[in-house]
């Protein structure tokens, strides 16, 4: 990242010599990516992260196809940047929406999409991973499902990229796909949508004619070259190791079910090794990460991006917990740099900070 905060630090789209070399640079990083997809690199919109991504997505594609048809059809575990979309569009432009139930494991079931499917359907987002269990969703069966009816299909694959196996963009069935360069070790503030040919959808930022009009606003060349990096370096090779982190899982597993107070909330056989999240009788979310930052353990409640909430989880609810203890979810995620010990330390303290805030009460 370091050349373009010195060396090559043009506006991509000045046209001297000083914007012709930034906008080589980012020719370059787009080609890297598309290559490394398995895409073109017309189908490659880069932006500031996930979120925007899916923005991007849902928003763009929902209105671009709304002359044809404005059912839309979701999942009710989605992340937030997909799900208030979807919210907005029913709410203010006239859009209905079907939101999907989920199982006891958090996973869509492919009839219940197909079923939902309306001669008005025009567009469907279903999350590849979800960001709260690690629960892995059979994507390529609902991207396929999409197909098979003409419907254009999106999913939010950002806990996917580095955690989960990948070949090629084709795999996941989709139009469109989002991913998030900081999930797999690079710069926050980066990632991309892949749209696929000839699909356009309307851009939501204005502005300037950036990213071949989809997305407007000067690109961030020294997040796309880590972003480009990382991707390259930690995805086709899970920077997410199964072999390391199975091990460490399997461990707070046997934890979680032994506890007479916690239930474990997941699949048991479609997950990512690296997301362990479970559910405690008699407290809450945000007593339970208080308790366990003060024996040093850094663990969140649903998703880092509403952590701060005093809400139930939305996932924990879709997948039939009681409200009560779906507001006491406790997400450990683990990474390269895990080691035994930091699970050793897990076991010894957890009970104990469990047995203190559920007995104080």
């Amino acid at each position: 990242m370091e050349p373009f905060f010195f060396e090559i630090w043009g506006n991509p789209s000045s046209v001297h010599r000083i914007g012709r070399r930034a906008r080589a640079s980012l020719d370059d990083l787009r080609d890297r990516c598309s290559t490394f997809l398995g895409a073109k690199p017309s189908e490659i919109v880069f932006t500031a992260g996930g979120t925007e991504a899916n923005n991007l997505a849902v928003m763009g594609t929902a209105r671009l196809l709304r002359e044809n048809g404005r059912h839309l059809i979701t999942s009710t575990i989605e992340h937030h940047a997909v799900l208030h979309c979807f919210d907005y569009l029913e709410r203010k432009e006239g859009f209905s929406v079907t939101r999907l139930p989920v199982d006891s494991t958090g996973r869509v079931d492919p009839d219940d999409l197909r079923q939902a499917i309306t001669p008005e359907t025009t567009f469907a987002s279903i999350m590849a991973t979800n960001n709260e269990t690690g629960t892995v969703q059979a994507v390529a069966e609902l991207g396929r499902v999409c197909r098979e009816n003409g419907v254009i299909f999106h999913t939010d694959a950002v806990q996917w990229f580095g955690k989960q196996k990948f070949d090629s963009i084709d795999q996941f069935n989709a139009d469109l796909v989002s991913a998030c360069s900081h999930k797999f070790h690079g710069p926050r503030g980066a990632g991309l949508l892949y749209v696929r040919s000839p699909l356009q959808p309307d851009p939501i930022l204005f502005g300037g004619g950036h990213e071949n009009e989809r997305r407007a606003g000067t690109e961030n060349l020294a997040a796309i070259a880590g972003f480009t990096a990382s991707l390259q370096r930690f995805v086709r090779k899970p920077v997410f190791d199964s072999h390391h982190l199975s091990p460490f899982r399997r461990r707070l597993l046997e934890l979680v079910n032994v506890m007479e107070k916690t239930n474990y909330r997941g699949s048991s056989t479609c997950f990512c090794d690296n997301t362990i999240s479970f559910t405690v009788i008699g407290c809450d979310g945000i007593s339970l990460m208080a308790g366990l930052d003060l024996v040093g353990i850094c663990a969140s409640s649903g998703s880092a991006c509403s952590a701060g909430s005093l809400e139930p989880s939305h996932v924990m609810k879709a997948m039939g917990v009681p409200a009560a203890e779906a507001n006491a979810l406790v997400r450990f995620s683990m990474g390269r740099e895990t080691t035994t010990e930091d699970i050793d330390h897990v076991v010894a303290q957890l009970p104990t900070v469990i047995d203190r805030l559920t007995t104080s009460r």
